[in-house]
């Protein structure tokens, strides 16, 4: 599945690709490629990688996350830990996905369903010293709410649709909350209970939610609201309860991660009840925000239009 960890190729495939809108010829022409661009943990420094995938009838993509013969996990996959949210090219399409590793039996399946689909990869699943890790890349810019096609205009469509995935974040993690603790019900004897991978599931989808949710609310406090604030001075008092409602969801974060981390052991309905509570509470900051900001925005356009001189003739 993955093309060989060679750094030059590497380099020289990425040209190709981008200035052949996704098509690479030689020993990988035909094959069914992207590029994965990851953010380094501690430096921050971006690192696209080559790799093959399949997609899935539900529109993501499947990767797999090991080399052929070699024992550790690739760079790249330490990457999407820290960072869940990756950017993805392939073919002339360029977007951000959310990027979840699956290493329950449904990952098992998606790993079978690669190798049937990519000839050759038998032989490099066969090869890999220890078991391929699977991950799953979904689109985590949507273009489509609840089937429809959905066209951002202005600003307040595009503070929506960041609720509208936020939202949808939370109750991802309800939901595979829901099946993690089904699983450990079901399993019976000795050993792990099945569907290990569940946890980190959860736990990706929720890193993934809150650096989305500390971004958004980043830009709002140092771009958006002081924008705002001067064409309409009567709502700075708003604006400084959206900031403390920040302050405050910052420490509901840190706490909705503490407990993830922790629901190999913990208990199932002391769990919910905290989980219900902290979603709850995000909900209803988003609902204000909904209720105060986005109706301010109805008339700004989206993307920004660029400042006064900033055309082609104002570069000097």
């Amino acid at each position: 599945m993955p093309t060989p960890s060679n750094e030059a190729l590497d380099v020289t495939v990425i040209e190709e690709f981008r200035a052949r809108e996704g098509k690479v010829g030689g020993p990988f022409e035909g094959r069914d490629l992207l590029l994965l661009t990851t953010t380094a943990p501690v430096s921050g420094i971006p690192r696209t990688t080559v790799l093959g995938y399949v997609r899935r009838p539900s529109g993501s993509l499947t990767v797999i996350g090991s080399g052929p013969g070699t024992p550790n996990q690739p760079g790249w996959y330490h990457d999407l830990l820290a960072h869940p949210v990756v950017g993805v090219e392939i073919g002339t399409q360029n977007y951000q996905a959310l990027a979840v590793p699956d290493q329950g039996p449904h990952g098992r399946e998606l790993l079978d369903h690669a190798v049937s689909a990519a000839p050759g990869a038998d032989g490099y699943a066969a090869a890999a010293v220890r078991v391929p890790l699977v991950v799953v890349l979904e689109r985590a810019d949507p273009e489509v709410w609840e089937g429809r096609p959905h066209e951002i205009r202005t600003f307040a469509d595009k503070m929506t649709e960041v609720h509208t995935w936020l939202r949808g974040q939370l109750r991802q993690v309800k939901a595979e909350t829901d099946a993690h603790f089904a699983a450990r019900t079901a399993h019976q004897g000795p050993g792990e209970p099945p569907a290990p991978g569940l946890g980190l599931q959860i736990r990706q989808r929720c890193l993934a939610f809150c650096q989305a949710l500390e971004f958004h609310h980043t830009s709002e406090d140092d771009h958006l609201f002081p924008g705002i604030v001067r064409y309409h001075p009567d709502l700075g008092d708003v604006f400084d309860r959206l900031r403390d409602e920040h302050r405050t969801v910052a420490r509901i974060q840190g706490e909705l991660a503490a407990l993830l981390a922790g629901i190999g052991i913990a208990d199932p309905e002391r769990f919910r009840t905290e989980l219900d509570a902290m979603s709850e509470e995000l909900s209803a900051h988003l609902d204000y925000e909904d209720e105060t900001i986005v109706p301010l925005l109805a008339d700004v356009p989206w993307p920004p239009a660029p400042p006064a001189g900033a055309g082609a003739g104002a570069t000097q």
